[in-house]
């Protein structure tokens, strides 16, 4: 069954409270690692299941539901680009980010993009009848992976809708959506959980599984996002990380040596997915929160070292940290595909060096 967490009850509350009024096409938007696709999921459970419990979610029992959990409900159909099809996979959705891939043997181009044929085969199949005469439901997810062709043929079904439709669209990047795609759906922000609503996740999980408050705090507050990492072994990886940049003395070209070594043959980190680009993000991360503390403002993301970065920040300079940040936003857009790891390594650590110049020996 769909998952409505805590941090979604409000929303969830909303959309019951609408009734028949809900919209036909909904664009839930908002950072990766909130859960928006276990509330797409639990609505489109809901408006397919035949005998709904008192707080709206699906039975669970029912045919249609059955035909849900099973992956072969006729009247719900998913465009995602690691399926590379409208019909849906054969588990249900357990997160934000997508966790398939496309024929391994032969990768195209849906695999990162939702393409024509599929938008095609949902013109298709949508012009069949409701299979009991209930609602049908399309998830598109993440909305903005739909290329500029699928996104104009998925514009012509919202505007004029098949009987008993209804839309939902998933995106964590909701401006690269077509202006006209966005003003024809009811737009729903998920919200950041407040401290509150995180601490009681937190105790409702069971103590072996328990998220790390750390790792939640290196995710921003996103509970999903630091579960999934919590998982893949990354309080391992925060602590080397910590470890490396923490020191007394940073070399960058031997930094840049082990971490090159640390990302191609460290056997914990490639099962755990570590990857350049979390790299650089947590690196992106680091120099945040100096830049925090030499502003003024308080630890985002590494309040627990936060004694560690008042006294590397009272180092360095607001304009050189801020100038750090802004280089590694433009790091960050070459970090997927690198020409030289090591090189690119080396430069990196080597501008996050420079901050301290005069400072660190």
């Amino acid at each position: 069954m769909a998952v409505i967490h805590p941090w979604l009850e409000p929303l969830w509350a909303q959309w019951m409270a609408l009734g028949e009024r809900l919209p036909h096409a909904l664009l839930i938007s908002g950072a990766p690692g909130l859960g928006k696709r276990d509330l797409a999921e639990a609505l489109a459970a809901r408006l397919l299941c035949e005998s709904p419990q008192t707080d709206g979610q699906a039975c669970g029992y029912c045919m249609p539901c059955q035909w849900r959990i099973s992956g072969n409900h006729p009247d719900l159909h998913r465009l995602s680009p690691e399926s590379g099809e409208t019909q849906p996979p054969t588990n249900e959705a357990a997160g934000d980010e997508p966790g398939g891939g496309e024929n391994k043997a032969k990768p195209t181009q849906a695999a990162t993009q939702i393409v024509i044929n599929q938008a095609r085969a949902l013109q298709e199949a949508l012009s069949v009848t409701a299979h009991r005469g209930g609602k049908r439901v399309v998830i598109v997810d993440p909305a903005e992976a739909m290329n500029a062709f699928t996104a104009n043929a998925l514009l012509k079904l919202i505007e004029e809708p098949p009987d008993g439709c209804v839309f939902l669209l998933i995106s964590s990047a909701p401006r690269r959506l077509l202006p006209t795609i966005r003003s024809r759906c009811q737009q729903w922000h998920v919200p950041r959980p407040d401290a509150d609503v995180l601490r009681r996740w937190q105790a409702g999980q069971e103590r072996e599984e328990r998220t790390p408050a750390s790792l939640l705090a290196l995710c921003g507050g996103m509970p999903l996002a630091a579960r999934r990492l919590s998982a893949q072994g990354g309080g391992a990886l925060f602590e080397r990380f910590m470890n490396d940049l923490g020191a007394d003395r940073v070399d960058p070209l031997r930094l840049a040596a082990q971490w090159e070594s640390w990302l191609k043959k460290d056997k914990a980190a490639l099962a755990a997915g570590f990857s350049l680009m979390m790299l650089v993000e947590w690196m992106q991360r680091w120099v945040s929160d100096l830049a925090a503390l030499r502003l003024g403002g308080r630890v985002r993301y590494f309040p627990a070292q936060a004694e560690r970065l008042a006294i590397l920040s009272a180092g360095a300079s607001v304009a050189s940290l801020v100038a750090c940040y802004n280089e590694f936003i433009n790091i960050r857009r070459v970090a997927a595909h690198p020409l030289n790891m090591r090189l690119f390594l080396e430069d990196m650590l080597m501008r996050y060096a420079r901050v301290f110049k005069g400072v660190r020996p």
